[in-house]
């Protein structure tokens, strides 16, 4: 079973699952400490493996007012110090080439957005770097295709990928998400990751935003992870109508502990299986 290190953090399907949780942006000083502190809290005392995630420019935002961010040079910055404060390992987005090397020097994995995840250029720079890759699947892309996506990094000389589950276009508006896709991506051998809370969203459907359904997160995030998966990524905020990004996705920050706790035991249960 294919495992990839990350820090002292080891991810596999048949692994007890890691969580990637964070703010979709980043937002405040104050919003930033009370979210990664709660998350470092919650997954100390349920002893599972964490990783925090948070972009430091959306670039991909379907409106021009939309928030993008700090940007990349003071992102950067804060994401350091998140990693000094808090001594935990750090995922974010590039949108381009020349963000690679600079982002590499703070980051323990890199992450390429769904929208760029057929983008060769943008595949080999990150593989350059040498960290972890965790690949967004395309919402317009069959799970059959990330098999030329994980032979590009392979080609690169990097093995350390991660492919990620995040819905599929269904319609206008709208995503869904296959399980049976899930399973297909499974055969690869690579370390499987279920983003629920962008699975959830309503892309445009606000007009110059996205809406979601984050109240349906729990009942998501149980169904893809009863096929016994590598990790959960999910978005969480302290008041999610407050967000500056996604927030109808995101689950309510006091109502994490539960939502960990469940789906913990859940994990628990379903690797028992193959003991």
């Amino acid at each position: 079973m294919k495992t990839v290190k990350v820090d002292q953090i080891e991810i596999a399907n048949n692994k007890p699952f890691v969580l990637i949780a964070g703010l979709n942006v980043l937002e405040d000083e104050k919003t930033i400490e009370k979210v990664v502190s709660s998350c470092v809290k919650a997954t100390t005392e349920l002893n599972i493996p964490y990783i925090f995630k948070a972009s430091y420019d959306k670039a991909n935002r379907s409106s021009i007012n939309s928030y993008r961010g700090p940007g990349i040079t003071r992102g950067l910055e804060i994401l350091s110090e998140i990693k000094k404060d808090y001594n935990v390992p750090i995922i974010s987005d590039i949108h381009n080439t020349d963000e690679a090397q600079q982002a590499s020097e703070v980051l323990d994995i890199i992450q390429i957005p769904a929208f760029l995840s057929r983008q060769t250029d943008l595949i080999e720079a990150a593989c350059k770097t040498n960290l972890p890759i965790n690949i967004k699947k395309g919402q317009f892309l069959a799970p059959a295709d990330m098999l030329n996506i994980i032979t590009k990094c392979n080609h690169f000389n990097n093995e350390n990928v991660l492919i990620c589950e995040r819905g599929t276009s269904f319609g206008y508006n709208n995503l869904v998400v296959d399980m049976l896709g899930m399973v297909e991506l499974k055969k690869a051998d690579i370390p499987l990751i279920f983003d629920v809370t962008h699975s959830l969203q309503k892309p445009g459907a606000l007009g110059d935003k996205a809406d979601g359904r984050g109240g349906s997160a729990l009942d998501l995030a149980r169904a893809g992870m009863s096929l016994g998966l590598a990790g959960l990524f999910l978005e969480t905020h302290p008041n999610p109508d407050e967000a500056l990004c996604d927030g109808p996705c995101a689950i309510q920050l006091d109502q994490l502990d539960d939502f960990l706790n469940k789906i913990k035991r859940l994990d628990n249960l379903i690797k028992s299986f193959d003991e």
